[in-house]
């Protein structure tokens, strides 16, 4: 296994120190952190495969070091956090999360998460030896070798999974993805119905384009689900 660095966000001692051991018995380096401020001053000091984060901490939100964050890293973010309802879930994933496990966690779940997400965001931030690494749509270009998107020349600062659900569709311009699809080869699990998890990425995916650039890159396809648009 390689060796990658996961920073640990936990302002209560213990479950920091158990989130930790567990992540260290799986063969990962831990840096632990105990508020926001502390932990935006190691993401800022050094380079992280992973972050695991608690939304309730001192000095500095759990959502409010997503939204610093994001505007510069695009290593994946998992939150752990009790605020484990709809509202709160639809929140940090707006925000640029990743993925999100309530507590009270399963050690072995939590293992199975960070596997999976630094599993696929090593996967998209290397070139597909099979296929071509560069893709465009318009004047957007998505690179997957440097793991970079840009718009109208723009560059736009999206998550690993907004990489991945961007990447699919490009490399299939004229494929329809149904939400289903898109659930199960990004995030690498059954779909259990919940269209609420696509649709909020591909609603941040859209504004951030938007954002860059006037043109509209993806398209709904009403009763079916994505594809990028012909421009």
């Amino acid at each position: 296994m390689d060796s990658y660095n996961i920073l640990v966000v936990e302002d209560d001692q213990d479950i920091n120190r158990l989130l930790c051991k567990i992540l260290e018995g799986g063969g990962y380096c831990c840096r632990p952190a105990f508020s926001g401020s502390e932990a935006v001053l190691w993401a800022e000091q050094y380079d992280y495969d992973l972050i695991l984060l608690d939304l309730m901490l001192p000095g500095l939100t759990g959502e409010e070091f997503i939204e610093q964050m994001r505007r510069k890293k695009t290593m994946p973010i998992i939150v752990l956090s009790a605020k484990a309802g709809l509202e709160s879930r639809v929140n940090v994933l707006k925000l640029g999360a990743d993925d999100f496990i309530p507590k009270p966690f399963d050690n072995a779940e939590v293992l199975a998460r960070v596997e999976a997400q630094l599993r696929r965001y090593k996967q998209f931030s290397r070139p597909d030896g099979e296929g071509k690494s560069v893709y465009t749509c318009g004047n957007l270009v998505l690179d997957r070798e440097s793991v970079t998107v840009t718009a109208g020349g723009k560059p736009v600062q999206v998550t690993a999974r907004e990489f991945e659900i961007l990447s699919l569709l490009m490399a299939h311009p004229k494929k329809v993805y149904t939400r289903e699809q898109l659930y199960e080869q990004v995030w690498g699990g059954e779909f259990f119905g919940d269209d609420n998890t696509v649709n909020v990425h591909i609603s941040n995916l859209r504004a951030k384009l938007a954002k860059a650039s006037d043109a509209e890159y993806i398209k709904t396809v009403w009763g079916i689900g994505f594809k990028m648009n012909e421009l």
